[in-house]
């Protein structure tokens, strides 16, 4: 099976965990497969779309309440628990996506990880910028948590969440989750997946 599909995503957007698991059945449609890459979504906004912080900041806009509800129904509408905002939103999410780039070689464990850790925070409320609740989650998945922690502190790992996020933005990222269909296609977002299958399906050109 090819990887046709590169899944530029950080573990604390709520759409990004809708589309984690609503891309799956594409791919299967499609005959495909996709490879995970751990990215910091507030490197990226930082550098070309600081226009999320003065969103934020406006909790009660009419925008912001829309967003609120659709969230929810998204998520219902593709089965996933959001149990959201948390108390620990917007969550500092550096120390989980380096754990997620801890694991980026070995990408059967790093989607177990990053299932597991979606739901601890999206469902659970739990707060990932702890590194033990980080450890938890990976000795949950049957994975040595501890040692994970140990390697996600290394220069290495640290540079490659920033290799990743650097890239992401040089290709056109702006946000999470952001997917690329052999190479050259951007789409982002979960609901742009119907575009995600239609490219790989051929149905565009």
């Amino acid at each position: 099976m090819t990887n046709r599909v590169e899944f530029f995503y950080d573990l604390s957007s709520p759409w990004t965990f809708m589309a984690f698991n609503a891309i799956r059945p594409i791919l299967d449609e499609a005959g495909t497969s996709m490879i995970l890459r751990p990215v910091l979504v507030g490197g990226i906004f930082n550098a070309v779309n600081r226009g999320v912080y003065v969103n934020r900041a406006n909790a009660d806009s009419p925008k912001s309440r829309a967003t609120a509800k659709w969230t929810k129904e998204w998520a219902a509408y593709v089965g996933v628990p959001m149990n959201f905002p948390s108390p620990w939103h917007p969550l500092r999410s550096v120390h989980a996506m380096r754990f997620c780039c801890a694991l980026e070689d070995n990408q059967a464990a790093l989607d177990t990880f990053s299932r597991a850790a979606f739901e601890a925070y999206f469902r659970d409320q739990r707060n990932l910028d702890e590194p033990a609740e980080l450890v938890a989650v990976a000795d949950a998945c049957g994975l040595d948590g501890p040692a994970l922690a140990d390697m996600a502190q290394t220069q290495p790992v640290k540079d490659r969440l920033r290799a990743n996020t650097d890239e992401a933005i040089a290709r056109g990222a702006f946000g999470s989750p952001t997917i690329f269909v052999d190479t050259g296609y951007m789409y982002f977002g979960n609901d742009q997946l119907p575009l995600v299958r239609a490219r790989l399906m051929g149905d565009v050109k």
